[in-house]
């Protein structure tokens, strides 16, 4: 039950994705501001990284899941009832509050419903539930925005039942952690919380998960309208499919390769990450749907695999009493990387070029993804 309810936080995350370009013909916007939308999702998820990060360690996993569910639900009715641009950043913000706190909490809480040192099953269950959920939730709106009436709230309405069932649910899912202090003793005090430790550690994974997430992040926010300006592809179905076949393949790659050691995992998506940004930019460029479609399958391959393997090195080496809290912090890279390098590839675009934008950003993509390989090969030699 844990896992399906990664799913669901997820599933939300992803809802507005094919509905951009409606959206932006609906209240007039620009692709920046389509940008700027999607990065509003990333400040509620950083805040609530560096503020409740580390709450469920002290309250309890299914104390803290609920509120997170209710503020999904308060997000899903602000896209329900948008009648205008900032009814949608107002929704994205809550949105990435909810899923900051839910699914940082929801995977320190699975991780601890399979007791040892070993997390690789814990690790495998948590992402492919993340990778499903965000799959889920670009497939359902994309077909919904196509095929049913209400295109820009139907996905919205379902969503909120789909949370409403999530919660009853949760009632009878075991709790790990006793809470430690009162609600009045909670310590809201913004950290990252790294132990001296294992910062070296920590390092080539969160690395590894920041440019992992900049690709997802290029798909999440950029690729619908990459389809319409170079393929004259408009159709939320169309743009839903080929970011949900992304997630599917992610999906199925982590769910076929459990006995691949985390750091193996780690180093070949990263080997695959500048091909991946590589054939985006060529098929940009071209014009070209079937390197698109060949992209699309190797960042799926290349985005599970770093995922799933930094996230497990993370568990490993996470001490129990402050796991929640360096799963938060392992987050914000992921958020702060699904965000920032999309911004800069929207600024660039609009004061150049898309083409110049897209190839900066293989470009970028590329030296991170060599710099982790660095750092991980450095920071094994030292521990």
């Amino acid at each position: 039950m844990v896992s399906v309810l990664i799913g669901a936080f997820y599933v939300g995350s992803m809802l507005p994705t094919p509905l951009y370009p409606a959206y932006a013909r609906a209240f007039g916007f620009s692709e920046i501001t389509v940008t700027l939308i999607y990065a509003a999702y990333v400040i509620g998820n950083v805040t609530a990284l560096l503020i409740f990060g580390k709450v469920s360690d002290q309250a309890g996993r299914r104390r803290i899941s609920i509120p997170a569910l209710a503020v999904a639900a308060l997000s899903a009715a602000c896209f329900l009832l948008a009648a205008s641009t900032a009814w949608l950043f107002a929704a994205r913000i809550l949105s990435g509050l909810a899923v900051g706190v839910g699914a940082s909490t929801a995977t320190a809480w699975i991780a601890e419903l399979y007791p040892g040192a070993d997390k690789a099953t814990p690790t495998q269950l948590a992402v492919i539930a993340n990778l499903l959920g965000l799959a889920a939730g670009s497939l359902s709106a994309g077909l919904l925005a196509s095929f049913a009436p209400l295109p820009l709230r139907l996905s919205f309405f379902a969503y909120l039942v789909v949370l409403a069932l999530m919660a009853l649910a949760l009632a009878g899912s075991p709790e790990t952690v006793a809470p430690t202090r009162p609600l009045g003793e909670w310590s809201f005090a913004p950290r990252i919380g790294v132990p001296r430790n294992i910062r070296i550690d920590f390092a080539a994974p969160a690395l590894c998960a920041f440019a992992t997430f900049a690709l997802l992040g290029f798909y999440a926010a950029l690729v619908p309208g990459l389809l319409a300006r170079s393929l004259r592809l408009t159709s939320p179905v169309a743009a839903g499919a080929i970011v949900a076949g992304l997630f599917a393949i992610s999906a199925s790659t982590a769910a076929l390769t459990p006995t691949l050691g985390s750091r193996t995992a780690m180093r070949i998506g990263l080997g695959l990450l500048p091909i991946c940004v590589a054939l985006l930019a060529v098929g940009s460029v071209m014009k070209s749907l079937p390197v698109l479609l060949a992209a699309t399958a190797l960042s799926g391959i290349a985005s599970s695999l770093g995922f799933r393997g930094s996230l497990q090195v993370i568990n490993q080496i996470a001490p129990r009493d402050q796991r929640a809290e360096l799963i938060s912090s392992y987050l914000l890279a992921c958020y702060t990387g699904n965000s920032l390098p999309v911004i800069g590839v929207a600024v660039l675009s609009s004061l150049s070029n898309h083409m110049i934008a897209e190839v900066s950003f293989a470009v970028i993509i590329t030296i991170l993804a060599l710099a982790s390989l660095v750092i991980g090969v450095r920071g094994q030699g030292q521990s």
